[in-house]
């Protein structure tokens, strides 16, 4: 999701709600308690230099069970920090504290913000020296036990 979209999700609806790839919701009283422009330069193993900038809200929770931010509140912020992100319609990256500080895409699923799980790559697959095969999600493989079979 990009900034632009957001912005414009949040002039539709009613609250704001942001929920976790499991499912489950953020509980209503979070805050946003940053918007930033966050710029990665790096070298990929292959020897490439490459540069990745976007915009990251973290999200937090506290015991202020009475607070909710309404989307036109969290709009303002957003307007706020145009002087920060500046004009370009940056794709988002969102922090959620778990056991770790957690790094999530975003995406809009109806009245919802959802959560997506980011995963690291090998940016250089073709420097890397490995098969391309080793790139590839094992595939699950399924056993069926069935009574007598030995398996359980």
């Amino acid at each position: 999701m990009k900034i632009s979209e957001i912005k414009q999700a949040l002039t539709e609806l009613e609250a704001v709600n942001f929920r976790l790839p499991t499912g489950e919701y953020l509980p209503a009283h979070f805050h946003v308690t940053e918007v930033g422009l966050v710029s990665k330069h790096f070298i990929d193993c292959g020897g490439v230099e490459r540069k990745e900038t976007v915009a990251n809200f973290q999200l937090w929770e506290a015991g202020d069970y009475d607070h909710r931010l309404a989307p036109l509140k969290f709009l303002h912020i957003l307007d706020l920090s145009q002087r920060i992100l500046g004009a370009e319609d940056l794709a988002i990256e969102v922090e959620y504290q778990q056991a770790t500080i957690g790094k999530f895409g975003l995406v809009r699923e109806g009245n919802d913000f959802v959560l997506t799980p980011k995963q690291t790559a090998c940016l250089a697959q073709d420097a890397c020296g490995i098969p391309d095969a080793a790139f590839a999600l094992p595939q699950l493989q399924t056993a069926c036990c069935t009574p007598g079979g030995g398996c359980c």
